[in-house]
C-alpha cells in the first residue's frame, strides 16, 4: 500500500500528533450560514450585479483546491481521557473502573494475574530471542510483536479452546496461548516448512503472510460454524494496514450480511511499515464498523486487562448469535516492521519514548506489586525461566536443517517444465560461484 518511497520522506512528526477524530466535514458544517453571511455583506445595487454577473462571464475561474485535512493536534490519551477508548489499567498501574466491562474480569485471581503477567513475559523474550537469531544470520526474517504482547495475551486468553483463530504473521502472543510451541513459528521463517503446526490440533490456522487474505478465510469458516449450529467463535488478527485491503472490506461485508459469529481484531499499531495510520483513514479505525452494520470497539492495546474483557464480550456476542464486532486495540508497534525494515527512516525517537512509559508488561508489573498480588520471588523465578525459553529457542533453531535451496523448484509442475529446468540450473551456478570463493 507504499506510495511512496521511504528513503526520500521526512521523519514523521513526533509523539504528541496522531490520528484521531478530526474531520474536515466537521469543519464545513458551518458553510452555508458564512456564504449567507458574505451575500449580505455585499452592496445591494443592481449595477454591482450586472458588474460582478460580466466579471463572472469573462473571467476563467481556477480549479477550486481540495481542502488539506489538518493534522490532529494531540494522540487520544490511554489514561481514560478519550471517552472512546476502553480502559481497565492506566499506564501508571492504577486500576480504574468501567461498569460495562468489570464483569469480564471480575473473576480474575491474583494466580490469574501473575499468569497473565508470565504470559506477556515470556512471548517477549521469545520475541526478543527470534530477533536475535536473525541478525545471527540463523532466520530469514522476524516479525517481532515488542509492544503488542498485551493486545495478543489478552485477546488470546479470552478464547475457548474449541473458537478457531486466524492470525497474521506476528500473533506469537496468540500462538503462545493456544498452545503452539515457540519452536514451531521459527520454521517458517527459517525456510524449512510452510508452518510446523496442524492448525486443527489447537484451532489455530498458519501465519498468513499476504496482507488481510485471512479475514475472508476466517469470515467463511464462521459462516460454517454457524451453519453447523456450533456456538464457538472465531477471531480474525489483522493490522492498521490491512484494513485498507479490500479483502477485509468485503469480509465486514459478507459477515455483516450472514450474521457470522466472527470477531475482528485489529492491532493499530500506528504504522503500516512506514505508512501512518492517518494515511489509512479519515476516522478512527473501529468506527468503520458501523458502516458494515455491527458494532466496534476501540480498547487500550497496552492494558491486558481492558483487552481481556472487551474481546471475552466480543466473542459472547459471537456465540449467542448477535453477529461480527470489531475490536481496534490502539497500541504501538516498538521495533520495525521486520527485521528488513528501518524504522529510524520515518519516524522520531520521541515518539517511540513516549509510547514505552505505556508499556504494557511494567504497568501490570506496578499493579500486581501495589496490590500485594506478586512478591520478588515470582519476578525472579520467572527470570530464570525466560532465560531458560530463550536458550532452548537458540538451541533449538540451530539443530534445524539449513533450508533446500531448490525446493522451490520442486512440484511446480507435474511433469516439469523446461523453463523451470533452465532457472534451476542458473541457481545452481549461482550457489557453485559462493563455493568457489570460499574455497580461493
Amino acid at each position: 500500500m507504499t506510495v511512496e518511497s521511504t528513503a526520500a520522506r521526512k521523519p514523521r512528526r513526533s509523539a504528541g500528533s496522531k490520528t484521531g477524530t478530526t474531520r474536515t466535514t466537521a469543519q464545513s458544517a458551518d458553510a452555508p450560514a458564512a456564504d449567507a453571511q458574505a451575500t449580505a455583506a455585499q452592496p445591494a445595487t443592481a449595477t454591482a450585479s450586472k458588474a460582478t454577473a460580466a466579471k463572472r462571464a469573462t473571467t476563467k475561474r481556477a480549479p477550486a483546491k481540495r481542502a488539506v485535512p489538518k493534522k490532529p493536534t494531540a494522540e487520544p490519551a490511554a489514561t481514560g481521557a478519550d471517552p472512546d477508548l476502553v480502559q481497565l489499567l492506566t499506564p501508571e498501574g492504577r486500576r480504574v473502573e468501567n461498569a460495562a466491562y468489570d464483569p469480564y474480569v471480575a473473576a480474575l485471581t491474583p494466580d490469574d494475574l501473575r499468569g497473565l503477567y508470565r504470559d506477556m513475559v515470556l512471548t517477549r523474550r521469545f520475541d526478543a530471542e527470534a530477533t536475535a537469531l536473525q541478525r545471527q544470520g540463523e532466520l530469514g526474517l522476524w516479525a517481532s510483536l515488542l509492544g503488542q504482547e498485551a493486545a495478543q495475551i489478552g485477546s488470546g486468553r479470552a478464547t475457548r479452546t474449541d473458537d478457531y483463530v486466524f492470525p497474521t504473521y506476528r500473533e506469537h502472543g496468540v500462538a503462545w496461548c493456544r498452545d503452539i510451541d515457540p519452536i514451531n513459528l521459527l520454521g517458517m521463517f527459517r525456510g524449512v516448512n510452510h508452518g510446523g503446526w496442524d492448525p486443527n490440533s489447537n484451532n489455530f490456522h498458519l501465519y498468513t503472510i499476504v496482507i488481510g487474505s485471512q479475514t475472508l478465510h476466517a469470515t467463511g469458516y464462521a459462516m460454517g460454524v454457524a451453519k453447523d449450529g456450533a456456538d464457538s467463535a472465531v477471531v480474525a488478527y489483522f493490522g492498521d494496514g490491512a484494513s485498507s485491503q479490500g479483502d477485509v472490506a468485503e469480509s465486514f461485508t459478507f459477515a455483516s450480511v450472514y450474521n457470522a459469529p466472527v470477531v475482528f481484531f485489529c492491532q493499530n499499531n500506528q504504522w503500516a511499515i512506514s505508512e501512518p495510520t492517518e494515511r489509512q483513514t479519515r476516522v478512527p479505525l473501529y468506527q468503520r464498523a458501523q458502516g458494515y452494520g455491527f458494532p466496534g470497539v476501540r480498547v487500550d492495546g497496552n492494558d491486558v486487562l481492558a483487552v481481556l474483557a472487551v474481546t471475552k464480550w466480543a466473542l459472547e456476542r459471537a456465540r449467542s448469535g448477535e453477529g461480527p464486532t470489531l475490536v481496534e486495540a490502539y497500541t504501538y508497534r516498538m521495533g520495525a516492521h521486520t527485521t528488513s525494515d528501518d524504522p529510524t527512516r520515518y519516524r522520531h525517537d520521541d515518539e517511540r519514548a513516549a509510547w514505552e512509559a505505556k508499556d504494557p508488561i511494567a504497568r501490570l508489573r506496578t499493579y500486581l506489586e501495589a496490590s500485594n498480588h506478586a512478591e520478588e520471588g515470582f519476578f525472579a523465578e520467572l527470570e530464570a525461566e525466560s532465560e531458560s525459553l530463550g536458550r532452548r529457542v537458540r538451541e533449538a533453531v540451530r539443530a534445524m536443517p539449513d533450508p533446500d535451496h531448490f525446493a522451490i523448484f520442486e512440484h511446480t509442475y507435474a511433469d516439469g517444465h523446461a523453463l523451470v529446468d533452465e532457472e534451476r540450473a542458473q541457481f545452481a551456478a549461482y550457489q557453485a560461484s559462493f563455493a568457489d570463493v570460499e574455497g580461493a
